[in-house]
């Protein structure tokens, strides 16, 4: 099996174990390390992960590994992480779950802005851009990502 396809089956058999627990699989790498693979594994939900989530989380999906052939006989490294903060921003609920957050956008025209989540529905972003409401439907945006902000002061 290709990378590409155990990456796609891995998200099919993990995928349902972890919304029990309540945690989105947000993604699946797989990189070789020498004879090894380090196979890391990003969840998240809704105001965030904690460590005991993470824990519960590596349990889950190495129970489900050992119970499937999905990793096949290579020796592999589980690892499991929330989303840094570089992840882009695809789906309806990264936009939910940044809200009041800094993000830059590059438009699918190619212009770019930056502005404030303001709130998010399943179609549109709401953004303050200086100080100017912008809705931004998500068929118009080609990329975004937060930006980190620091001695941020709340608004």
């Amino acid at each position: 099996m290709s990378t590409d396809q155990i990456r796609d089956r891995l998200a099919e058999v993990l995928t349902a174990p972890l919304a029990a627990q309540g945690l989105d699989l947000e993604a699946v790498e797989i990189t070789p390390v020498g004879r090894r693979r380090l196979l890391r594994i990003a969840v998240d939900k809704d105001g965030g992960v904690s460590m005991d989530d993470v824990a519960d989380a590596t349990k889950e999906i190495s129970r489900v590994l050992d119970d499937s052939d999905v990793m096949g006989e290579q020796p592999y490294t589980l690892e499991v992480t929330s989303p840094g903060t570089d992840r882009p921003l695809t789906l309806p609920r990264h936009w939910r779950r940044n809200e009041s957050r800094l993000v830059k956008v590059t438009a699918t025209d190619g212009t770019t802005l930056t502005g404030r989540v303001r709130g998010s529905d399943e179609e549109s972003v709401t953004l303050d851009v200086d100080g100017a409401e912008r809705v931004l439907p998500y068929r118009d945006v080609a990329k975004a990502r937060v930006q980190i902000e620091f001695n941020r002061k709340e608004s």
